[in-house]
């Protein structure tokens, strides 16, 4: 008896059987978490995954590291509830607590120190909140269309990139999965919805404080989606309450968690009381900063050059910002890793088109919102909703939940209410994507379910073409991370106004001993700002390492006149020229004249100290010289 013959498949017939499946499993499945998480990983790997062989890259250095708690040898698991997010004790924070983030690192780095498998933990939690997003637009809408597109869009959101490709990005993913957890709870029975509420609330602030916004959010979820996902029984002002009551008592939980173990000194412009002639929300927001006390963030004009504008044309800035961005979500023509001073200056007027185009968004948006859900109410009134049906009620009820969702998650980034280190991120709009991904899946399902015939076709391609094109921008950022010199070429060429990326670039040719190269763009980010005193010094360090140190010592000099107490700077440029054999007897009098010059600061302890006991230490003294690329934390 001869064995029975395997038939083998041609490519095409391959190809069919695989589309046939595909067909069928986004057409004929519900698209819950167990169903739409496989998918979702698979694509966001696709999009996502960067360099096996990528090295740390911007933020990564200090987050990972440099971090003593993620990979120092001194600290104890616990300490975690101790350090911010960069390792740093309270007296050092640069503002940022983040314990569940550090943990997962510090987990992780005793398996591999490789920054490829940490941006791991964005993939697969992006592709868990893209799940999750699918899953709450089903049980709202009823429709599988309308809900594999609201998380095809979030899931391929070009914007994001940047948080889910950056291992920096893993406290933003994680407070959105805080988020989209505290919504999907919504169906949740109202004994058992508050809690799973607060637990998601919880854990999505002790990954990032942004996570604030849940108060507001979750519970104008709660309000507008409860006769749709519980039509027998809506209790909605219950029901927004006990989400209220949740939010609010997870906030409270962890902000007197984090001011027992992480006290910090209140910030100096939060310490003096405002008087009665102030407008009543800000004494509120004082009074608001002042309990939550929130690390003192850092002020450099470099990185948010409204830090130096009065409080109009920070808006009018802020404003600008925010309407770049919007458009950004829809139509991500240029993404860029920083869009730092003077790619984003502080406005010469408060008024012009973008600061006009932002404020009547900002507030379009949610109004828009309001009215929605007053239109959800009526319809209510005339016939039940049913998601189902796909009731005009049920459609209003997303519709209002979206529209409120996008300006509230971001307006804590929008440097309105409080000054932020950085004036834009692309890493800022994940929470508010969590909204535009529902208006976009709205809108794209609609579009495809209201044309016929000819006309059915063009909307396919239509359709087809933009997620096609957020895919391929998502891809080719994603390309941007293969390792730090590709990073901010990249960078540069997207935003060609930012001093600081022609800077880091100067800075990733001169590891790799390209000083000519790393000279000219030295010399480009001088000429973008010409009083950054990094600029300066930079510019005089390639110099210095070119042989050139006579003529690198004007452009120390300048750095240092413009910041006599940023040590790291001081001792940068004072150690080479020590190795230079450039500290002749006519510098060292200038080296004191400029110590005099300015008693009391970095600079007056380092020069004197290089005069007199260069020999002894070797130049500057060791503790004081500032870490080297590539190289682990100095605690």
């Amino acid at each position: 008896m001869q064995p029975a013959k395997i038939r083998s498949f041609s490519k095409r017939e391959r190809l069919t059987r695989l589309l046939h499946f595909l067909k069928g499993y986004f057409v004929e499945r519900d698209p819950n978490f167990g169903t739409a998480f496989a998918p979702a990983l698979i694509l966001a790997s696709l999009l996502y995954q960067r360099s096996p062989f990528s090295n740390y890259i911007f933020d990564e250095q200090e987050a990972l590291l440099a971090n003593p708690y993620v990979n120092g040898k001194k600290l104890g698991w616990l300490a975690v509830f101790k350090r911010d997010f960069w390792g740093l004790p309270p007296d050092r924070t640069i503002g940022s607590y983040r314990p569940i983030p550090n943990l997962i690192w510090r987990s992780l780095w005793k398996i591999s120190e490789s920054p490829w498998l940490h941006h791991w933990v964005n993939i697969f939690i992006h592709a868990a909140n893209a799940a999750l997003l699918a899953a709450l637009v089903f049980r709202l809408s009823g429709r599988r269309l309308q809900s594999w597109l609201s998380g095809g869009a979030f899931l391929g959101c070009a914007v994001l990139t940047e948080t889910v490709t950056g291992v920096v990005g893993i406290a933003d993913v994680l407070g959105g999965l805080g988020l989209l957890l505290a919504l999907n709870a919504q169906p949740l029975s109202l004994r058992w919805m508050p809690p799973a509420v607060f637990l998601s609330t919880l854990l999505g602030l002790f990954c990032k404080e942004s996570v604030l916004v849940a108060v507001p959010l979750v519970s104008w979820a709660a309000l507008v989606t409860a006769p749709v996902l519980h039509p027998d029984r809506p209790h909605r002002a219950v029901r927004a309450l006990g989400a209220l009551t949740a939010t609010v008592g997870a906030l409270v939980v962890y902000t007197y968690f984090r001011r027992h173990f992480f006290p910090v000194k209140l910030p100096e412009d939060l310490r003096a009381s405002l008087g009665e002639g102030h407008p009543l929300y800000r004494r509120i927001l004082l009074d608001f900063l002042r309990w939550f006390k929130q690390p003192g963030l850092p002020s450099d004009p470099m990185n948010n050059p409204l830090a130096q504008a009065d409080f109009p044309h920070r808006v009018a800035g802020a404003l600008r910002v925010w309407w770049r961005g919007l458009c950004q979500m829809v139509f991500p023509w240029n993404l860029s890793g920083d869009y730092s001073f003077p790619q984003e200056p502080v406005p010469s007027r408060v008024v012009f088109p973008e600061s006009v185009l932002g404020a009547l968004s900002m507030v379009a948006l949610p109004v828009s919102g309001l009215g929605a859900w007053i239109g959800a109410l009526v319809a209510e009134h005339r016939e039940p909703p049913s998601p189902v049906a796909g009731h005009l009620a049920v459609t209003l009820s997303w519709l209002a939940l979206a529209l409120v969702w996008v300006p509230v998650s971001y307006f804590p980034h929008s440097n309105i209410p409080i000054l932020l280190p950085t004036i834009r991120a692309e890493r800022f709009w994940y929470l508010p994507g969590i909204g535009t991904s529902l208006l976009v899946g709205g809108a794209a399902a609609a579009l495809l379910e209201r044309t016929a015939g000819a006309r059915k076709t063009a909307a396919i391609c239509v359709v087809c073409a933009f997620f096609s094109f957020q895919a391929g921008k998502a891809r080719a950022h994603a390309l941007d991370y293969t390792d730090d010199l590709t990073f901010w070429r990249a960078a540069l060429h997207s935003a060609p106004n930012s001093a600081k990326a022609h800077l880091n670039y100067s800075v990733m040719v001169g590891a790799r001993n390209r000083l000519e190269e790393r000279l000219e763009s030295n010399r480009r980010a001088l000429e973008l700002a010409p009083n950054w005193p990094m600029a300066h010094v930079y510019y005089g360090d390639t110099l210095c390492r070119m042989h050139r140190a006579r003529q690198a010592w004007p452009h120390y000099r300048r750095g240092f006149e413009l910041a006599p107490d940023n040590s790291s700077l001081i001792a940068l440029g004072l150690q080479c020229l020590y190795s230079e054999h450039a500290v002749n007897t006519a510098l060292e009098e200038e080296l004191l004249g400029l110590a005099r010059a300015h008693p009391g600061s970095w600079l007056d302890y380092l020069a004197t100290d290089l005069v007199h006991n260069g020999k002894k230490h070797g130049g500057v003294e060791q503790k004081y010289r500032p870490r080297g690329y590539n190289e682990g934390p100095k605690e």
